[in-house]
């Protein structure tokens, strides 16, 4: 767990730089079986006019670029949001051994919603979740972001 809060406040940090460039601020990061990180990213929707452009999606392709691999079945990725439907998939076809999530998303969050893609026996890769690491943290900066944005 203490690891987690560590590596979660990594991802914070990301988070912190989406939020300076007008990004929605989730950050994300990879850490491989040694606890190097070997991904660290920010939302990019906004920049590149991408809706692919989830911190999640662009932390697998740095990570996968690094290792030159597309499997990062070593590997744990944390974010300081639940991953969605399209993350979870995209996690799922990484073959992603855990994900650390921070802030719960009731209106988007894949497993929120009911969707264990994680879990699901209908697919060959399951990987394990931790939801609610550094809680308040992530869901501060996300509450700060939209509240600003609708004043």
């Amino acid at each position: 767990m203490k690891n987690d809060i560590w590596f979660m406040n990594l991802a914070l940090a990301q988070a912190e730089h989406a939020y300076k460039l007008d990004e929605v601020p989730v950050g994300a990061i990879i850490v491989d079986s040694a606890g190097k990180v070997i991904a660290s990213k920010h939302n990019e929707k906004e920049k590149n006019h991408n809706p692919l452009g989830h911190c999640e999606c662009l932390a697998i392709q740095e990570a996968c670029k690094h290792i030159k691999n597309w499997r990062l079945s070593d590997c744990t990725l944390y974010v300081t949001l639940e991953p969605c439907i399209m993350c979870m998939g995209a996690l799922s076809q990484s073959r992603i051994k855990k994900v650390v999530f921070g802030a719960y998303d009731k209106k988007g969050g894949a497993l929120s919603l009911g969707y264990t893609i994680n879990k699901e026996k209908k697919i060959n890769h399951r990987f394990s979740i931790v939801g609610g690491v550094e809680h308040y943290k992530c869901s501060q900066i996300l509450s700060r972001f939209f509240k600003e944005k609708r004043f």
